[in-house]
């Protein structure tokens, strides 16, 4: 059985710890702990593992985050991965820092790259995870708060955060959308 996991981000180094790219950031970390690498192809950065029988598909895509939707689709199709074994893993400034978030469908709650994917596949039946980055800035800062990066108290827990929301990706894949729900949603 095949899974497409999604992390998403923006390219390019200006962009690289900002809370924006927590999608990305889970899927370097499971890379980190794992061994596998990241190449890039068409439309993203991916990466191939086997894990407990699955064979799981990693995207990291290089369209920046308005126009995510193109290699989600691209990648779904490459590699005939049904919807159903989709996880898009974004940011949220909705739930609080260190809190997750496993749905299997949903709107984009005002999310650029959610909506990228809605619009792409015609629909909102798609597992997410979202992975809180809290909402600590004043009114009309918002863009400045998801591309700007962690600070030092958050930095310090990130790792721990990371690999929670990767174990929540895997369980996804391994044990199904409800058992991880159960076991990752706080």
């Amino acid at each position: 059985m095949k899974f497409l996991i999604v992390g998403l981000g923006n390219i390019g180094p200006e962009y690289a710890l900002t809370r924006h790219n927590a999608g990305f950031m889970v899927l370097d970390r499971l890379a980190a702990q794992h061994g596998f690498d990241f190449s890039m192809t068409r439309l993203a950065y991916t990466a191939k593992w086997q894990h407990k029988g699955k064979q799981l598909f990693f995207v990291k895509p290089t369209t920046y985050m308005n126009l995510s939707g193109r290699a989600v689709a691209y990648y779904m199709k490459q590699e005939n991965i049904p919807v159903e074994n989709i996880l898009i893993i974004t940011d949220d400034k909705d739930l609080p820092f260190g809190k997750l978030r496993l749905k299997p469908k949903g709107s984009p709650g005002g999310h650029n790259g959610l909506r990228s994917i809605d619009e792409t596949l015609t629909t909102q039946e798609y597992a997410r995870l979202r992975v809180g980055i809290g909402n600590n800035f004043s009114k009309g800062r918002q863009v400045d708060f998801v591309l700007g990066q962690f600070p030092e108290d958050e930095l310090i827990q990130l790792p721990a955060y990371l690999d929670r929301a990767g174990d929540a990706a895997l369980s996804f894949c391994t044990m199904g959308i409800q058992i991880a729900m159960n076991n990752y949603n706080q």
